[in-house]
């Protein structure tokens, strides 16, 4: 059976891990093309499909979830080019219902999690989820002083001068608006002038436009304000960041403050008292679709009340108190004239369809992404065939199956997927259990080894500015760059970049000592700019605090290749590093030219030791268990809350275990945590522990 269309409960562990492993990397690179790059590659259908996949692995292996994972993480980080926001409350993600039974579950665990009984109503807003560019407003004293993307949520771009030409974003509230107001919407553009602005863009002979939301992204996030000025850029309110106060106790209520303040809101925003009034303005705004005048591919649901909200808190990159309820995708019959195979950074190599340009909903598109060789072979796509494809508010669609004739279909060759690297000839093998066919070249592999260089000093890694994209290939093609000690050894070769096309006096000079100003980076930056498999910046900067220092990380990776698999997580001891991870240490570090590498560039760089964080939190740094029937709050509700306040909330109670919380009818945990000799309190104690108080 097909991997991608197996069911969850279908997989083994190691299948499980593999698959896990090639959604985590799927999601990544469309995060990263949407959001950086306002140029995605997958449509929404197809990326919310891989995410509720993704969600469904992880939580039936939870062992495999990493704390890094897309499923944990909001968007992608901010691009060069803007100066850098950090959003004085995140700005979340919403997780996605795809029919009406998805709707009624999201209602289900809104009134388990806050105990709701069945006579009491639950309260929604609805309103249409605009696609969009995500923005939040920053008044002081009446003041815009700042506007800024979503970004990764918690880091976005100032965007605040091109903000101000937006003619429906107010330059001023009125006093009565809270002294410190964060307005959250979206920026969009109209479909008559979309038309207009590529219009004009032919006229130019400029580029056109994809899609609304590109073009709305592109036009926001302009280096020249004065363009942003020349584009029909709009903008919609559908909540709030930081409040110096809330002078309102409902979802609604301050929606209405809002639009009274002069920001436009949603002309589709109701308020909604059952399941059945939820599922009726879904249809009522489903119907409406195509004579809005702008796009849209779902409906937004959030609690009413604000206490509730509160309560119901928050998972790592979405609300509880929120979803949207997503519109069904779009579809066209279009050629398929090629299939490319493109090699990643870790030696992935993953088909790309190429398309006669064809309009799906409006949008002109050209490629899809293929996923791997059994998705090829699943679905038997040819080149030459005409094939289904589908899309929801993106310009790269995915396909859904064949609609060649059989007969002509049969005339046509079978793709065979290659069994050697197109980049280098290195054979390209597949292990079992994996789905993901890669290179075998490693280093010598010229797209592994570009890749690679190019993360090594990327924004979130190393971060050493001008060393881009282009400069790492023009300087890989010189031989200058083979591994990243070498990117310290450049100041050698100074002369030799003055005499490049395009470089200067000056241009070197930059590039040197931006070179220089990381030769001693924070560890955590330094761990995951290694490209270590499974490493993410989570994983690093936790596995940083742990290991302290460089010296700690190589002794704690000379214990990890003496132990035997099963007992690698454990000796790591940090939450969230299971044996994936500590499996993915192991094998670096039992790479004789990894060692190598590393000592290479350990004589150029010195990493910096890691900061732990301090608080003031009770439970900063503990690992806290829950057993037994709590009366005063939900057992999730408390875990949300411990997790809050900075705990580990763990599943089993072990040696390690700082706190056990007991309630009603408590069992095994608590007769285990009494023989370790765990500190074990009530649930009166923990709510005067968070300061809560005790009824």
């Amino acid at each position: 059976m097909d991997r991608a269309a197996r069911r969850v409960t279908d997989f083994d562990r190691d299948g499980a891990r593999a698959e896990i492993e090639r959604l985590t990397a799927a999601v990544r690179a469309a995060n990263r093309a949407y959001y950086q790059e306002d140029a995605p590659r997958i449509s929404d259908a197809e990326y919310d499909a891989l995410l509720a996949r993704l969600k469904a692995l992880e939580e039936a292996f939870p062992e495999f979830a990493r704390p890094d994972s897309p499923t944990q993480t909001v968007g992608a980080p901010p691009a060069e080019g803007f100066a850098e926001v950090r959003h004085a409350r995140p700005m979340l993600s919403l997780d996605n219902a795809f029919d009406e039974a998805d709707v009624a579950d999201f209602l289900g665990r809104v009134r388990r999690f806050l105990r709701l009984p069945e006579e009491e109503p639950l309260v929604l807003t609805a309103e249409a989820k605009i696609d969009g560019v995500s923005l939040s407003l920053r008044y002081e004293e009446g003041r815009l002083v700042q506007a800024a993307t979503r970004g990764d949520g918690l880091r976005g771009e100032n965007v605040t001068a091109n903000a101000r030409t937006i003619a429906d974003i107010p330059a001023t509230l009125p006093p009565t608006a809270p002294r410190i107001c964060e307005i959250r919407g979206e920026v969009y553009m109209g479909w008559a002038d979309f038309e207009a602005l590529n219009r004009q863009q032919e006229a130019s002979r400029e580029r056109r436009f994809a899609n609304p939301r590109n073009a709305a992204a592109g036009s926001l996030r302009q280096l020249d304000p004065a363009v942003t000025a020349r584009r029909p850029l709009r903008f919609l309110a559908h909540g709030w960041g930081e409040m110096s106060e809330l002078p309102a106790g409902t979802q609604w209520e301050m929606m209405q403050l809002i639009a009274g303040w002069g920001v436009p809101v949603s002309d589709t925003l109701v308020r909604v008292t059952s399941l059945d009034e939820t599922l009726a303005h879904w249809r009522r705004l489903l119907a409406r679709r195509a004579t809005l005048g702008f796009d849209i591919d779902g409906v937004v649901y959030k609690v009413d009340r604000l206490d509730w909200q509160e309560r119901l808190g928050i998972l790592s990159r979405s609300p509880r108190w929120a979803i949207a309820h997503k519109f069904p995708p779009e579809r066209a019959i279009a050629r398929l004239t090629a299939i490319d195979v493109q090699v990643g950074r870790t030696g992935a190599l993953t088909p790309v369809a190429r398309l006669d340009p064809v309009s799906v909903g409006g949008v002109v598109v050209t490629s899809a992404t293929l996923h791997n060789e059994d998705e090829i072979r699943r679905r038997d796509v040819r080149v030459g065939d005409l094939v289904l494809v589908q899309r929801a508010g993106d310009v790269i669609p995915q396909i859904v199956g064949v609609a060649t004739d059989p007969a002509e279909h049969a005339r046509l060759a079978p793709f065979v997927f290659p069994d050697r690297c197109p980049e280098c000839g290195s054979m390209a093998v597949r292990e079992d259990g994996e789905v993901v066919r890669r290179c075998t070249g490693g280093l010598t592999c010229p797209a592994q080894r570009v890749e690679r260089l190019k993360h090594f000093v990327s924004r979130r890694a190393l971060d050493i500015e001008g060393l881009g994209e282009r400069t790492i290939e023009e300087f890989a093609a010189q031989g200058w760059l083979a591994a990243p000690a070498d990117v310290f050894r450049l100041p050698q070769r100074a002369a030799e970049i003055r005499a490049l096309p395009g470089w200067g006096d000056k241009s070197v000079a930059n590039l040197l000592a931006a070179i220089e100003a990381r030769r001693t980076p924070p560890l955590e930056r330094f761990l995951f700019a290694l490209g270590i498999r499974h490493l993410g910046e989570v994983t690093a900067r936790d596995l940083a605090r742990r290991v302290g220092d460089i010296q700690g990380f190589q002794r704690l990776l000379d214990e990890l290749v003496r132990l035997p698999p099963s007992e690698r997580a454990a000796a790591v001891g940090v939450q969230g590093i299971g044996p994936e991870v500590a499996a993915a240490l192991a094998d670096f570090w039992a790479e004789p030219h990894n060692r190598t590498a590393l000592a290479d560039l350990l004589d150029h760089v010195r990493p910096q030791p890691a900061e732990r964080p301090a608080t003031a939190s009770p439970l900063a740094g503990k690992t806290v268990v829950f057993t037994g029937a709590l009366e005063t709050m939900s057992r999730e509700e408390a875990k949300a809350l411990a997790d809050r306040l900075g705990a580990r909330v763990a599943g089993s109670v072990s040696a390690r275990t700082d706190l056990v919380v007991a309630g009603r009818d408590a069992g095994a945990k608590l007769a285990k945590a009494q023989a370790l000799g765990v500190r074990v309190i009530d649930e009166a104690a923990w709510r005067r522990l968070v300061g809560l108080s005790v009824e």
